[in-house]
């Protein structure tokens, strides 16, 4: 199936290089192209398309309000959103995973790696990478004005479901958590599943933040 692909950056250089790449898969294409963030929303609503690779820092409208927008929106709920960021000094990465992103990219990414996370976010799966992911939620958890996560904690969950949490805020998906705790993976999308029907999250990145916010992964043991 083709993966359908919205392009949201304010720079036209950047826009057209992602262009060209995502062009040359032979499984996405680039349905639209937006400058600004509510250009991306009105083309999300519009194009139809399956991902949208998102910008944080853009005019008009940033990434962050675009992306809550479309998660907002009953009529684009099967849309993923990948954000981009700077990784030093962007301070926005975890309001964006909060705001409904399913993951997030550095901008100087090698080219097969953009294909490969529109591929794995199209497919249902959140982009974590383990160091950055790490290193960027302790940061901005930390920050005295993060806002609480409106998530429930981990509390209510078994020992085993606490241990799948704990992995997939390390970054692991779920065939590297079955080998890391002897399980299926089967049964390890199985955990993954019902850690998120009882935390209420809507997908891998919000379990990253409830683990980094109640605790259960401490900053800096990655």
């Amino acid at each position: 199936m083709t993966i359908r692909v919205l392009l949201a950056d304010d720079q036209n250089l950047v826009r057209a290089s992602f262009a060209m790449l995502v062009s040359s898969a032979g499984d996405m294409e680039v349905v639209a192209e937006a400058g600004t963030g509510r250009e991306a929303v009105a083309l999300a609503r519009s194009a139809r398309a399956d991902l949208i690779v998102m910008d944080i820092r853009m005019p008009d409208l940033d990434g962050i309000e675009a992306t809550r927008l479309i998660a907002a929106d009953e009529d684009l709920a099967g849309v993923k959103v990948l954000v981009l960021t700077t990784y030093d000094t962007d301070e926005h990465i975890v309001e964006a995973l909060r705001a409904g992103a399913s993951g997030f990219l550095v901008k100087d990414i090698r080219p097969a790696e953009l294909l490969d996370a529109i591929r794995t976010v199209a497919a249902g799966e959140s982009l974590l990478s383990p160091g950055p992911t790490s290193r960027l939620i302790a940061r901005f958890l930390r920050a005295p004005d993060t806002a609480t996560s409106a998530v429930g904690g981990p509390s209510g969950l078994s020992e085993r479901e606490r241990q799948v949490l704990a992995l997939v805020a390390r970054g692991l998906n779920n065939s590297e958590i079955a080998d890391a705790l002897g399980l299926s993976p089967l049964t390890a999308k199985t955990h993954v599943s019902r850690i998120m029907g009882k935390l209420g999250a809507r997908d891998r990145a919000q379990l990253v933040i409830v683990a980094y916010e109640s605790g259960l992964v401490i900053p800096g043991t990655v």
